[in-house]
């Protein structure tokens, strides 16, 4: 059984990890300053993650919950702009993620899989991306603080496995986190596409979002890759096409777009990661 420390484990998408990790048999430790859930599937210590010493000691053992750490998940982080000010946002969650990077590669942990975010492709798109469906093929382009510090993240991976290329870094860029009680609200979202322009109307369930990083865990790539992680249809009912034609009819379409197929393209990871979503809004509502 591997041990696998969760950061961020008592949050939305944290929770679904720490459940699907456990039900695929990992020893799971959720590392939060905010109290799990009852009846979590995991040994739980509250860890402030802008401390080194406490980051460190979190991936090599805490006295009376464990000894050693074969891999860590990283969720934890304020998740979107506007929480905090926007330097206190900058200055939590890179400093976090760079203390979580730097303290693996001290304990030896050559697995890391870590939420980037679907901000760094250009939400909320008041410039147009460069051609649709995005993918992770163009650079990065933030356009909030949060989402610079994200794009600053992923720079960090690029060197931190440079430094080490046995190192296996992977960004999971999240697409909008739900949970099966937030589609009631999906249908309503018909009367006013706009909005839900500002991620092209896409969203990613929780539950698949924990199976995307069970495979990147699992998974045998080295180095630094991004991925987005998306589900494979909108928000809405109608065709994708349709909605591009008349919203950003000055933006190339790169190949056919089928249905309501999101425009955040999961390719890449269907492609290295055998990534295959099970859960839409449809089954839901």
């Amino acid at each position: 059984m591997s041990r696998v420390v969760v950061t961020g484990g008592s949050g939305k998408l944290g929770r679904a990890v720490v459940e699907h990790l456990a039900t695929h048999g990992y020893d799971v430790v959720n590392v939060d300053t905010a109290l799990p859930p009852e009846g979590q599937s995991a040994l739980f210590s509250r860890v402030d993650l802008t401390d080194l010493g406490q980051v460190t000691e979190a991936f090599t053992g805490i006295d009376d919950r464990y000894d050693g750490v074969d891999a860590v998940v990283h969720l934890a982080a304020i998740p979107a702009p506007g929480l905090r000010p926007s330097g206190a946002t900058f200055e939590n969650n890179v400093v976090a993620t760079h203390h979580v990077f730097s303290a693996a590669r001290r304990a030896g942990i050559k697995n890391v899989v870590w939420a980037s975010s679907e901000t760094v492709l250009g939400l909320p798109f008041d410039t147009p991306p460069p051609y649709v469906p995005v993918d992770e093929e163009y650079a990065v382009r933030p356009e909030s603080t949060y989402s610079l510090g994200k794009a600053v993240e992923e720079e960090m991976a690029r060197h931190f496995t440079r430094w080490d290329p046995d190192l296996k870094l992977i960004g999971l860029r999240f697409s909008n986190v739900m949970e099966p009680g937030d589609y009631a609200a999906f249908p309503g979202f018909a009367a006013d596409p706009r909005s839900r322009i500002w991620n092209l109307w896409g969203y990613i369930d929780a539950r698949d979002g924990a199976l995307a990083v069970r495979l990147a865990l699992e998974s045998d790539l080295r180095g630094f890759e991004a991925f987005i992680i998306a589900s494979p249809d909108t928000v809405l009912e109608r065709p994708s096409a349709e909605l591009v034609a008349e919203y950003f009819p000055d933006v190339p379409v790169s190949r056919p777009i089928e249905g309501r197929e999101t425009l955040l393209s999961i390719d890449k990871a269907r492609r290295l990661l055998a990534y295959n979503p099970q859960h839409t809004w449809r089954d839901e509502v």
